[in-house]
């Protein structure tokens, strides 16, 4: 279920932890996001989950699953995930009640949490460059263009597509890796298993990876 997803995952925690890292932990945990420029927002994000990352890092050692308190917290409140939900349900969402709805939000909201705190294990020696931000003034939807670079391979094309909401601050809702959305390669995945098993056999299936604890030796595991 879900093949490919953990790899762009995996590259866009790595942006989001290889910024300024020699900026002071406990400096950074202060920053009051700025949610009004979606450009400084990702930056300022980055920023502020590796601080909490640093600083927890011996909790992390003892507890992998606190990995995910910290998606939770610092993470999480930039991220769309009732729109990206809506989104990859498709034709379906139509078919739902509210009660499914909310359900399947929920559901999938957990799953990035479990998602992007396993992502976390798998940071080394990356180092992110930022494209140049650009007038977004009158803009829905913005790029926030992102190149990682790890020696010795190719540089990976990454961009965060982030939505401007009624209030006027600004959300991320997809990644976008080397090209490929995985708003829309999630869509198509979960459409199928819909069309296939229904929904609730998806929520279900959505809680079942949310509930997985977190692995700190995945990436030995798989090498």
């Amino acid at each position: 279920m879900f093949k490919g997803f953990y790899r762009s995952v995996m590259l866009a925690m790595i942006a989001l932890l290889s910024v300024n890292l020699s900026v002071s932990a406990h400096a950074e945990a202060s920053i009051d996001i700025d949610q009004s420029n979606p450009f400084t927002m990702v930056e300022e994000v980055a920023n502020k989950t590796f601080a909490r990352f640093h600083q927890d890092e011996k909790l992390i050692a003892t507890d992998p699953d606190h990995l995910k308190v910290i998606v939770t917290e610092e993470l999480m409140p930039y991220v769309d995930y009732k729109y990206a939900s809506y989104k990859v349900l498709g034709q379906y969402l139509r078919d739902t009640t509210k009660d499914q709805r909310e359900r399947f939000v929920e559901a999938f909201k957990g799953y990035l949490i479990s998602t992007y705190a396993q992502a976390f294990t798998e940071y080394t020696d990356q180092t992110v460059e930022y494209g140049r931000a650009e007038d977004f003034a009158g803009e829905k939807f913005v790029s926030v263009n992102i190149q990682v670079v790890e020696q010795g391979r190719p540089a990976i094309k990454l961009q965060f597509k982030a939505r401007r909401l009624k209030d006027g601050t600004w959300k991320a809702f997809d990644l976008i890796a080397e090209g490929v959305s995985l708003l829309s390669s999630k869509q198509s995945e979960i459409t199928n298993l819909v069309r296939q098993q229904g929904i609730e056999s998806v929520i279900n299936l959505l809680k079942e990876k949310t509930n997985q604890h977190i692995d700190l030796d995945a990436n030995e595991k798989k090498s």
